[in-house]
């Protein structure tokens, strides 16, 4: 059984429970509605009523180059990894911003001539590979890497906004992912339970409605499109905000200038995290829903 805090709005769409709701469930067959122990009593809401619950925020990171630099330690595990897979050694690199893992290492086979045999299949060898190359690195994290100027105050900021959840969307696999936020202590302030990972082996576009999906079912409410934001550095990221149906915000911290992140679609930009005065207004305006 699923426990859980009841969200904010819950008791004005059910009948005044006589003791604040302690748990919800959702049992088999229950058409999607959520359940409220309310002490002794149960209680149901429609599907429908999440529409009308008060609304909250979800705001999505990119991971590499918008909260952390750990470049060095990342190009040496996909040249192992490739290798190790492949047989090639990995010469010429690809760009790697606002991309998966699983589209990275497709471009590595194209840029370095490799061929695969017909119904070779070696993306989940790759994977499993970068992994345990990346493990094996995960000491030289804090010595080859650093977090970016001002993510620690950054996320602390943001989530201190009232009615708000933050994850990733990240193009590095989940393991990766975790270990480069846990490195500088910024897991804390994420819910990483549901966010979008490049091991799903879907573009960013989708991982952004995947985890507004899964951030609903794990926190009993709706994230509307509008409410929701993705921070990151790169155009393509701010791009595929876009197609996810997310509002970008570009900052200004990896390869890209302020124009590109702008010609790509990003209202809001910043030229890092260190101003969090900044960043929560354009956090707070961009899920206003004025537009």
């Amino acid at each position: 059984m699923d426990y859980c805090k009841p969200h904010a709005g819950a008791e004005r769409a059910l009948p005044p429970p006589r003791g604040p709701a302690q748990r919800c469930v959702r049992p088999p067959g229950d058409g999607g509605g959520l359940w409220f122990r309310c002490e002794a009593e149960l209680w149901w809401k429609s599907p429908h009523a999440l529409e009308e619950a008060a609304i909250s925020r979800l705001v999505l990171w990119n991971i590499d180059l918008t909260l952390v630099d750990v470049a060095q330690v990342t190009r040496a595990a996909y040249a192992e990894a490739f290798e190790q897979v492949t047989g090639v050694p990995l010469v010429y690199l690809a760009s790697t911003g606002g991309r998966t893992d699983s589209e990275i290492f497709f471009e590595f086979l194209a840029r370095n001539d490799v061929r695969l045999d017909p119904g070779e299949e070696p993306l989940s060898d790759f994977v499993d590979a970068l992994g345990e190359a990346f493990a094996r690195r995960r000491d030289q994290l804090t010595a080859r890497g650093r977090a970016m100027s001002g993510a620690p105050e950054a996320l602390a900021a943001v989530g201190g906004l009232e009615d708000t959840v933050q994850t990733v969307v990240t193009g590095a696999i989940m393991a990766n992912a975790v270990a480069k936020l846990s490195a500088f202590g910024l897991d804390g302030y994420l819910d990483l339970s549901i966010g979008g990972f490049g091991s799903e082996h879907y573009p960013k576009g989708s991982l952004i409605q995947f985890t507004r999906m899964r951030a609903a079912q794990a926190h009993g409410f709706a994230f509307p499109e509008w409410s929701t934001v993705y921070i990151s550095d790169s155009p393509r990221d701010v791009e595929a905000a876009l197609i996810g149906h997310a509002t970008p915000i570009g900052v200004v911290s990896g390869s890209a200038t302020e124009s590109q992140l702008r010609s790509a679609g990003a209202k809001y930009v910043l030229e890092d995290l260190t101003d969090t005065v900044r960043l929560v207004s354009a956090v707070r305006e961009a899920t206003s829903g004025t537009g």
